[in-house]
């Protein structure tokens, strides 16, 4: 018991510091311009109260805690205007400058993201249906369309795959197979040449099917379909044979309703990765108008200064759907995996 509570404790405190730098990003993205680079141990953003008599400080007078405007200061100390409490309203006072501190409220700067939203404009967009637009929009949508076609393309011909791989026999099948999972050892940075030369033979770069095409397939997917397809059993396959199904009608009818959490899963891993993609529309794309988010956060970082506080509210703004997502699918997880892993 004190061995799993400990191991609980472990994980937590892990979980704890891999938040950190979420919990940064969110507190840099809500701070003024001016306190961004300033260190300090405050992870909420905060500004000195203002009287109409100017900044208030605090202090203690005869053990009651005060608040005041400074009117003077000097070597013996500052000159403060009380304003509270009440009863000593309007009393000056002189007390040392070690005893005074500066009276602060939190203060969020929600400006921050529309202002990351704005700071970008693209001229055209979308053929001329959209002019002068914030180009964040034109990113989010962009993301969006490329996801989702990324997403169903390749759940699609994964599932037609490991379909093959999994239900049907023929000469070669295992084999082909193991070829297959072979290209997971290759780094993809070794085939991005190949394929941009490919697409620019075709003279698709630059356009929507750069982004698209290429990543419609997947060796992974696959392979954790083709797991889970295995575990379905042959009785349900047979029985609809004997009822007429063909070979299609019994993938689309009776195998993908059976496999949704493989289908759930896959599906969330590769909207995240697409989502995130960063080097592929980068090598590909040259247009404003069609980049994606991951890209136009680069647009917030400039060869001699940094906009930290845009750049943070826009990654907060490009992570949303990424959150909603993951939380949406997060159930399937675990028993998608598991269940891949049953029969081999």
């Amino acid at each position: 018991m004190g061995l799993k509570a400990a191991a609980y404790m472990a994980l937590g405190a892990i979980g704890l510091v891999m938040a950190v730098p979420l919990a940064w990003m969110i507190s840099t993205s809500l701070k003024d311009p001016s306190q961004v680079m300033v260190a300090n141990d405050r992870w909420l953003p905060r500004r000195q109260v203002m009287s109409k008599y100017g900044p208030v400080y605090a202090t203690a007078v005869d053990g009651v805690a005060v608040r005041g405007t400074q009117v003077a200061r000097s070597p013996r100390g500052r000159t403060l205007r009380l304003l509270e409490p009440a009863a000593m309203a309007g009393r000056t006072v002189t007390v040392a400058a070690s005893k005074v501190r500066p009276v602060e409220q939190v203060h969020l700067h929600w400006g921050n993201y529309a202002a990351a939203w704005s700071a970008i404009k693209v001229e055209s967009a979308f053929g001329g249906l959209l002019r002068n637009a914030d180009a964040f929009l034109i990113f989010y949508i962009n993301s969006i369309l490329v996801a989702v076609a990324v997403t169903l393309g390749q759940v699609f011909t994964s599932s037609l795959a490991a379909y093959a791989f999994a239900r049907l026999r023929f000469p070669g099948r295992d084999s082909l197979f193991l070829g297959y999972l072979a290209t997971l050892m290759v780094p993809a940075v070794i085939t991005m040449i190949p394929v941009y030369i490919l697409l620019s033979r075709l003279r698709l770069t630059d356009s929507y099917w750069a982004l698209i095409l290429p990543a419609m397939f997947s060796a992974y997917g696959t392979f954790m379909l083709r797991q889970f397809f295995l575990t379905i059993p042959r009785d349900l396959e047979d029985a609809a044979r004997i009822d007429g199904a063909g070979l299609f009608t019994i993938y689309w009818r009776i195998i993908m309703p059976l496999s949704k959490p493989a289908l759930a899963a896959l599906t969330t891993f590769i909207f995240l990765h697409t989502w995130n993609e960063f080097m592929w529309p980068l090598i590909v794309i040259d247009s404003l108008q069609l980049k994606t988010l991951p890209i136009g956060l680069a647009h917030f970082q400039g060869p001699y200064a940094t906009e930290w506080h845009l750049l943070m509210a826009a990654s907060v703004i490009v992570m949303v759907p990424v959150l909603l997502v993951f939380i949406a699918g997060q159930r399937y997880f675990v028993r998608g995996i598991i269940l891949s892993g049953i029969k081999g």
